[in-house]
């Protein structure tokens, strides 16, 4: 069963590390449940990465961190993912001084489920692949991007893909905002 752009995108609810310092987060105050539920009303960018500790991904990461306060500017939210536990990423923020601040959540899909429901789990290898998905205020799917695991993606191309879709235009190819939309 695939997903489609224009359905509603498909529910999870599962803990998360939050955003913020991470050298003054504990297990007391680090986690938090989140659900899809919690974005209404919002532009979402929700992605998947393959594992932490690894090479591409926290790159990755780390842009859309740095990016993170132009999505807030345009009503969007960033919520990452991973089949890896809440205690990981935890681990991992920690000791990664790139994401140390991250100021977005990364959800913890143990379970698998959350990969699968948005068909980006790869059972081969037991965790899912670099997929992208924006998701709009009412909980439709709007877009999204499946990355081979050695391409990293790109924040500036999410946020340019974002603003065409926030225009509610059709766009034509490398539309820019400020652009004549068509």
């Amino acid at each position: 069963m695939g997903i489609f752009v224009g359905e509603s995108a498909p529910k999870f609810k599962a803990a998360a590390v939050v955003g913020g310092n991470a050298a003054n987060l504990n297990p007391d105050n680090a986690f938090k449940e989140i659900s899809l539920d919690d974005y209404k009303g919002k532009w979402l960018v929700f992605f998947f990465y393959p594992a932490d500790f690894t090479f591409v991904c926290p790159t990755e990461i780390e842009e859309f961190g740095k990016h993170y306060d132009e999505f807030k500017k345009i009503n969007t939210e960033v919520l990452t993912c991973s089949v890896d536990s809440q205690f990981s990423h935890l681990a991992w923020r920690q000791n990664l001084p790139s994401l140390t601040n991250l100021p977005f959540p990364m959800l913890a899909d143990s379970t698998h489920q959350i990969a699968k429901d948005y068909n980006v789990y790869r059972e081969s290898a037991g965790h899912a692949v670099r997929g992208l998905f924006i998701i709009d205020p009412d909980g439709a799917l709007r877009y999204y991007v499946v990355h081979p695991e050695e391409a990293g993606r790109s924040s500036a191309e999410t946020m340019r893909v974002l603003q065409a879709l926030q225009t509610g235009k059709m766009t034509p190819c490398n539309w820019e905002p400020g652009k004549p939309t068509l």
